[in-house]
């Protein structure tokens, strides 16, 4: 199977898959496999989640595989392929839960990791149980404006400010390895960080990413999570709703699109074993900018996972 080749084939043309990948409903032996979560029944303000795998996908034709200045394309160092979505209910967050838990793990007993287009917060959860079952308790490289280790409310257990609450009382992750950076904004509570805090997890708050800057804060990551396997999990809302307007719970104050992608340059110096770019709400985008954005940083995270890689099989 080959990309489609945008030098026959307009950007606009064809079937949408992430970045022209193809489509493989049932892969295997693949370094990357791309995979849709299409659900937002763990949200709780802003709903529209659900269509954020085919709007990424729309745009994500605009993006090629080979970035400026950085040698070999991403799909010249590892293979990947799209497999379109997994079927989640609308109506029950705990089968919806269920299913996308069995679905990844089902992935990840027949190639080596996953990127994940959400869809709302809450299924990275599915995701770190997934991943976790393979490779033991996962560092988490985690950029949101919030912190999503909220109890849960409105009688929802696995609703989308909950899924770091959950892993860390699992066991998933081990959160001493785990950075939270971008937190910022209003809390329903004076003491809404102290749970993470408390149990070791590294808040970075927007303000300090702004002092540390990109440079500063990916030595900070590098330090904290090592050589532990990381899960890398990234919120569309991070991102100042002037770049990404289209999220659910949009927070003024955070980083620009520039900060963002240059502070995940430092994930191939790491130990990548997993991937979400989460909460695109295309309802609320405006022109495609969030989606784009999306695109771009599914497209950062395959490269350095291809540039892991690389460094990896030097050393076999």
């Amino acid at each position: 199977m080959e990309r489609i080749d945008s030098n026959v084939t307009p950007r606009y043309a064809q079937i949408p898959t992430f970045m022209r990948l193809p489509h493989d409903p049932s892969p295997s032996g693949h370094d990357v496999v791309v995979i849709g979560a299409p659900y937002d029944g763990g949200t709780s303000y802003r709903p529209g989640a659900r269509f954020g795998p085919r709007a990424i996908r729309n745009e994500s034709g605009l993006i090629h595989g080979v970035g400026i200045d950085r040698g070999p394309g991403t799909f010249d160092l590892i293979t990947c392929v799209d497999a379109g979505d997994v079927n989640l209910t609308p109506f029950n967050m705990h089968i919806a839960m269920e299913t996308a838990q069995r679905h990844l793990q089902s992935l990840l007993e027949e190639n080596a990791a996953f990127l994940m287009l959400g869809g709302d917060h809450s299924l990275t959860l599915a995701a770190l149980r997934a991943v976790s079952r393979k490779h033991g308790p996962l560092a988490v490289l985690h950029l949101d404006a919030h912190s999503d280790t909220n109890p849960a409310f409105y009688g929802g257990e696995y609703h989308h400010g909950t899924p770091f609450r959950h892993a860390i009382e699992e066991k998933l992750i081990d959160p001493r390895r785990t950075l939270q950076i971008g937190i910022r904004g209003h809390n329903p509570r004076p003491d809404s960080l102290d749970y993470a805090r408390e149990r070791g997890v590294r808040v970075v708050t927007s303000d300090e990413f702004c002092e540390l800057g990109p440079s500063g804060t990916s030595r900070l990551v590098r330090d904290t999570i090592a050589d532990t396997p990381v899960y890398v999990s990234v919120d569309i809302d991070v991102v100042d709703p002037a770049f990404a307007p289209g999220t659910g719970t949009p927070a003024p104050g955070g980083p620009s699109s520039r900060e963002v992608l240059a502070l995940l340059r430092c994930v191939g110096d790491l130990r990548p074993v997993g991937f979400d770019v989460m909460e695109v709400s295309p309802p609320y985008d405006h022109g495609g900018i969030t989606s784009i954005l999306a695109t771009e940083i599914g497209a950062e995270l395959l490269y350095q996972y291809a540039r892991y890689r690389t460094e990896e099989r030097k050393t076999l």
